[in-house]
């Protein structure tokens, strides 16, 4: 039942917090009977019981809290962001003037924040950025691979075809570092490996990790060490199709 008060109410009374929560107080107070009497259904407490025993039993705060937290998030989200058109946001003087003059006055998104912070001692806390990206998420480029034996079926091709068709496709790339990434999995482990020319990388994963996993996590190493060699020319091998599917 709680699953279902958080998706289906709980949702509906957290969206848009962060721009209603400038509400009055006595305003805001009026969606907590709300709260409570879902709390209450979900838990089967009775109506005597404690507000305060609600949140402990059902492991939801209450509702201003949930705000504060959920304000606290996105403020930190605009800090963390140079991009964003508020990331530099400074209330004007004369609504600081107004906002200090008159106690009645609404205080805006970033003056809640900041009492917020203050009263968690976080008001000096420094926000990371996060990395900038040269392309949208919407826009990642397909990555483009070779499979010299994509027109070959495993079951009717012998071994020696593979080994010639190898041959003669290092040959064609014989300018190019070879590198090659393997990932296996047995009973009670998981491990990658990544073959370069004068060194060899194998590291364990979790023993709940997949074989995917681990073939993926070995091309991702092998990428990692291409970016701080000064050759730009390195070329990659793995015998895991699926891994070159997702679009790395």
């Amino acid at each position: 039942m709680l699953n279902i008060y958080r998706a289906t109410v709980l949702s509906k009374l957290e969206y848009g917090c962060t721009i209603y929560g400038s509400a009055r107080k006595s305003v805001l107070q009026k969606l907590d009977p709300v709260h409570h009497i879902a709390l209450r259904l979900c838990s089967g407490a009775f109506r005597t019981s404690p507000v305060k025993s609600l949140y402990v039993e059902c492991y939801e705060p209450a509702l201003e809290l949930k705000r504060q937290m959920l304000s606290l998030h996105y403020y930190f989200k605009i800090q963390s962001n140079s991009n964003h058109p508020f990331h530099d946001f400074k209330l004007r003087p004369f609504l600081l003037r107004l906002q200090n003059a008159r106690k009645s006055f609404i205080p805006v998104f970033f003056t809640r924040v900041q009492d917020i912070l203050y009263d968690l001692n976080l008001l000096y806390l420094h926000v990371t950025p996060e990395p900038k990206s040269n392309f949208p998420p919407w826009g990642i480029p397909v990555v483009q691979f070779l499979n010299p034996f994509q027109t070959f079926i495993k079951s009717d091709t012998a071994d020696i075809i593979y080994q010639q068709i190898f041959i003669g496709h290092r040959q064609e790339y014989d300018d190019f570092i070879a590198i090659y990434t393997d990932g296996s999995k047995s009973a009670d482990h998981v491990s990658s490996a990544v073959v370069f020319p004068n060194t060899t990388f194998s590291f364990k994963l979790h023993s709940s990790c997949s074989v995917f996993t681990a073939e993926i996590a070995a091309v991702l190493l092998a990428l990692e060490q291409i970016s701080d060699f000064l050759e730009r020319k390195f070329i990659i091998y793995t015998d895991s199709l699926s891994v070159l599917d997702q679009d790395l």
